[in-house]
Parts: C-alpha cells; structure tokens; sequence
C-alpha cells in the first residue's frame, strides 16, 4: 500500500478530499474526485472516473473505462462491467445552466447486482439486490431484486439466484440447481430467498 490505506497506481489521479477506504486499488489512469466516497476492497478499473458526490460500498468492482457520475449510489457487492454507462440528467442541455436540484436525478444500485459491459443505465431509477442486466442493455425502469433483463428497451428474461445460476419456477418454491438456495415467487414482480428456520 502507498502512504494510505488503499493502493493508488502511480499514474492514479486521486483529488485532495476523496475518501477511499481500506484495501481499495486504484488503477492506471483512473480519476477520483474530491469528495467521491468509496468503500473498502474495491476494485477501480483503468480510464475510470469516480464524480464528486457518487457513493460506493464496499468490495464494488468498476471495470475499465465506466463513469461513475454524482447522484449514483452504489451498495456492496456491486459489479460494474467494462464500459457501462450511467446517467444523472434526463434532458441534458449544455447551453442551461440551471441549479442541480432541478436536473439531478439520482440512480440506485442494490447489493450485488451486475450491470454487464456496455449496458446503458438511464437515470432515476433502482436496480434491485442480486438483479443482474446483461451486456448491452439499455435499462430505462426499475428492475425487480434476482431479475435477468436484457435488450433495448430491456425486458425481463428470467430469474436469477444470488450465485448467478437462472431460476425455474414450477409452483411458487423453488431451489437453485447450482447452489440449493430456495427462492418463493410473489405475484409476477417478487422474488425472495426462504431463509431456513
């Protein structure tokens, strides 16, 4: 480790204010701004930019080449694939200068989803725990905790279980075929693991 408690590669930018937590790297030609908060065991890709004001949990991995832009909260366990795109203003114009809390538009990331490389994540909205959007999808409404979406607009493809495995649901129970964690459907729209008594 440097001089700090997280590694900063020698051609890192890291601002005076940033908070890195412990154990975090930060690689080649990465940018964090000042008052940018990431968390412990992080992961920081090359040609990375963590905004002033965009928040990350712990053990979050940001592959090369993504914009982590102010008004994204980004809880633990959440990996962010190469070049996935992120928004915060839903009617961007360079010529307004109007004050942040007309355009600001803040998006939520829950523990451990996935966002696939080159998926593009509209702001304003949640991606729910453990939901995982494949590569290439552009995401424009919530998306539902242990969902698979994908396309343009995407769309609900499937269930997924917290270890990655696809979900079959038969009846309202279910178990992973990979992992045996037991899952109950609520309506079309929940999906919750039965935690064992």
């Amino acid at each position: 480790m440097n001089s700090h408690d997280y590694y900063a590669h020698p051609r890192a930018l890291i601002d005076d204010g940033a908070n890195i937590g412990k154990g975090t790297r930060v690689w080649a030609n990465a940018h964090v701004m000042s008052k940018a908060i990431i968390g412990e065991n992080c992961n920081i890709g090359d040609y990375a930019f963590i905004e002033s004001g965009a928040k990350l949990g712990n053990n979050v991995t940001v592959k090369n080449g993504v914009q982590v832009w102010e008004g994204l909260n980004v809880e633990d366990g959440v990996f962010l694939g190469p070049n996935s795109v992120f928004t915060n203003d839903m009617f961007p114009r360079s010529f307004l200068k109007r004050p942040k809390e007309d355009w600001l538009l803040p998006t939520h990331l829950k523990e451990g989803c996935t966002i696939g490389a080159n998926a593009t994540i509209i702001c304003g909205i949640t991606v729910g725990r453990f939901a995982f959007i494949c590569a290439g999808a552009v995401v424009t409404k919530d998306v539902p905790d242990y969902a698979m979406v994908m396309g343009n607009p995407a769309k609900f493809y499937s269930w997924i279980c917290k270890c990655g495995e696809k979900l079959e649901f038969k009846s309202d129970k279910t178990s992973c075929k990979k992992c045996d964690t037991a899952y109950k459907i609520r309506g079309e729209t929940q999906v919750t693991p039965l935690i064992p008594k």
